[in-house]
Formats: structure tokens, sequence, C-alpha cells
């Protein structure tokens, strides 16, 4: 028993109509190959699905262009015409768009005034002074971070000068070197040099002797040790 005649008519739903589009797409892609296997035709066909995806196909002996040419030449219609005009249209809108653009800027760089009224002149002026204006209040921001920056960057380099500086402190204050106070107020002066301190910096250090009265003592050599 054979099939039933299908009516043709649009698919409502769009899951059924979707997959007959597929099927008959590749149907008729077959018979295009085939049309141009068995009987040597230059044909093109093109297909759009409601969705907009693109299926297209064209004999190997020939290509597109070629097709719509051919096609032109034996129907006399021109089918780039209307193109054309709309590019040639579009190529002139851009082209005035261009040499406003260049008058402006000859203006604004004090070039092809001598056909502006004072209207005009007056609009340039306000325009000049609004754009130095913008301009200036850039700078202002650029300068204002510098700054920023700057003072940060110094409160950071005090800050780890201050570290380093209350490292070399404590190191001085625990260190073993240089003169230590003994019984009997002897003075030991150790002449071993410090290790692993970065030279040329030095440590000096005033031993004070335990008398009350200092008047008319004097310092010998060694009172003051350089470490």
């Amino acid at each position: 028993m054979g099939r039933g005649r299908i009516e043709i008519k649009k698919i409502e739903n769009p899951t059924n109509r979707q997959v007959t589009y597929s099927k008959r797409r590749l149907g008729i892609m077959k018979k295009a190959k085939e049309l141009t296997v068995l009987c040597d035709a230059q044909l093109s066909l093109i297909m759009f699905s409601n969705t907009g995806k693109l299926a297209d196909y064209c004999s190997p002996s020939t290509d597109i262009k070629g097709i719509f040419e051919r096609y032109q030449i034996v129907t006399g219609i021109e089918l780039w015409n209307a193109q054309y005009e709309r590019m040639q249209r579009t190529l002139k809108h851009l082209k005035d768009i261009n040499q406003s653009l260049r008058k402006e800027i000859m203006q604004r760089t004090g070039e092809g005034l001598e056909g502006m009224d004072i209207e005009e002149l007056r609009g340039l002026e306000q325009t000049l002074d609004e754009s130095l204006r913008i301009v200036r209040q850039r700078k202002y921001h650029v300068i204002a971070t510098q700054t920023d920056t700057y003072k940060k960057k110094l409160k950071s380099t005090r800050e780890a000068y201050r570290l380093l500086m209350h490292e070399l402190e404590m190191m001085d204050e625990h260190s073993h070197y240089g003169f230590v106070a003994e019984e009997h107020n002897r003075v030991c002066d150790s002449t071993i040099p410090m290790v692993n301190v970065v030279p040329p910096m030095y440590v000096f250090r005033v031993v004070q002797p335990i008398q009350s009265n200092l008047m008319g003592l004097s310092y010998n050599s060694h009172d003051l040790s350089l470490a």
C-alpha cells in the first residue's frame, strides 16, 4: 500500500518543520549533484532555513558568480544595480563626513578661518575653551596622582629606613664586640672584626668610667673603640 498524499502547507510544529527541512534539503542537494553529473549541467543552489542558516551547492565546473553573470546576460536583469547605488550613497556620505572633520581640525589649529562669520567664530572659541578646560583638568589629575604615588613611595622608604636603623641598634646592643667594662675599672679591647656587617658602616662606642669625678682626667687612645 503506497503512502498517502501529503498536503502542502506550512508545518506548524517547529520540531517537525526542522526535521522535514533537513531531510528535504539533503534530497535536493543529492538531486542537484546527480543532475550535474548525468546531464553536464551548470547549476547553483542556495537555501536559507527559517533560522537563517545557509546551505548552498554549485557545479564543480563553474562558480556562483559566473552563474549570476550568465543569469544577468540571459534575462537582462541587473542584480547588482541596487547594491551598487547603495554603496555609492554610503561612500558619498562618508566622504562628506571626512571633509567636515578635516575642516574642523584645520579650524581648531587656526587655519581656514576666512569664510567663517561671527557666530561660527564664537562657537569655535567656546569649543576651544571647553577643550582647554578638559585638558587642564586631566593634567591636574595626572599631577595629583603622581604626587600621591611619590608620597607613598617616600613614606615606604622612610619606614624601611626606620626599621633598618632599629635593627642596627638592636644588633649593637646585643653585640659582644668592642669595649666591655669589668671590675676595677678595667677596659678590655677586642680587636676581632665584625663579621657580615655591610662596609663601610662602623660602630663607635664611648665607654664611660665609673668614677663620679671626671675633672682632670683624660681619655686614653683605647677609650674610643672602632669596631
